[in-house]
């Protein structure tokens, strides 16, 4: 068992007493708003400068190693900030296997007939699938969001093998790294978090797929056959015509991360070189697509 304990304190003390009881033995500190409900409360990790100012109070829950005395260890941290000992709510937390119970949340989802994302821990449900493996990470895009489908499915139509493709704003890579399981035969995706570009590689890897991942500053100057992004709408209309130069004449492309009403304001952006329209929407996010001007 792992003893914590629970009190609030204000909000601008809160980070001060996260620094004072992690030097002090704590395994891990959390500052939520204490009004809000279990289910909904926000939680904010112990960081530098993380301390929340969007309440005037903070809960402070505190997890301390199995046989720590955890009501010692906040008397030292109360006296080591000069402020008196705060009425804490003591309870225990059963050890458990938290990796299972992380991995419980993810099963094998169904993109379309035939197309799957697996994570590693999970057999294919059905193994004659186009199964994608790729697990949950710090990187966008583990398939579960409306978006990330969408692009998925476009691709599926629209890679018929031997294209060349471009992934913009890649997150884990799971766009670039379909296009390159349906047949695409140069691959790159671009992403200005040098994260992302880790995860996109180790996902490719898992896949046994050749497919290049870059910052923006290391991206080729080659138009592609087939441009894909799944950003937000502010952005896109920003790089359109980044976007348009990357894409070959008789090219196509597909943009995503556009909520509907915000559909007609990309279009626009990109009609100057593109007959493009809506081809899908989900959940109230639409994926527009269309072919290059000559």
């Amino acid at each position: 068992m792992y003893p914590t304990l629970r009190f609030d304190v204000a909000a601008d003390a809160a980070e001060a007493w996260s620094d004072a009881l992690l030097e002090a033995g704590a395994l891990s500190v959390d500052l939520s708003d204490p009004h809000a409900g279990e289910a909904a409360e926000r939680a904010v990790y112990a960081e530098p400068g993380s301390a929340p100012n969007w309440w005037p109070v903070s809960r402070v829950c505190a997890l301390f190693p199995a046989g720590f005395d955890a009501q010692a260890t906040l008397a030292r941290a109360a006296a080591g900030l000069g402020v008196p000992l705060p009425l804490a709510e003591p309870a225990d937390v059963a050890e458990q296997d938290w990796v299972r119970l992380t991995q419980a949340q993810f099963a094998p989802l169904r993109i379309d007939d035939g197309l799957w994302v697996v994570p590693s821990w999970c057999a294919p449900p059905d193994p004659c699938a186009l199964n994608l493996a790729l697990d949950p990470g710090l990187a966008f895009g583990t398939g579960s969001h409306p978006t990330t489908r969408l692009c998925l499915q476009w691709l599926r139509d629209a890679v018929r093998g031997g294209e060349t493709v471009l992934d913009y704003g890649c997150g884990s890579g799971i766009l670039a790294i379909g296009a390159a399981r349906l047949g695409a035969t140069r691959v790159t995706g671009v992403d200005i978090d040098p994260q992302a570009i880790v995860a996109s590689r180790a996902n490719a890897r898992a896949n046994g797929v050749a497919a290049t991942f870059v910052p923006p500053d290391g991206l080729a100057p080659h138009p592609a056959d087939i441009v894909v992004a799944n950003i937000l709408a502010n952005p896109l209309i920003v790089l359109a015509p980044l976007l348009a130069a990357r894409t070959k004449a008789g090219g196509r492309i597909a943009l995503s991360g556009i909520l509907a009403d915000q559909a007609e304001g990309v279009r626009a952006a990109y009609a100057p070189w593109f007959n493009i329209a809506p081809w899908c929407t989900a959940e109230g996010w639409v994926l527009l697509a269309g072919m290059r001007h000559p």
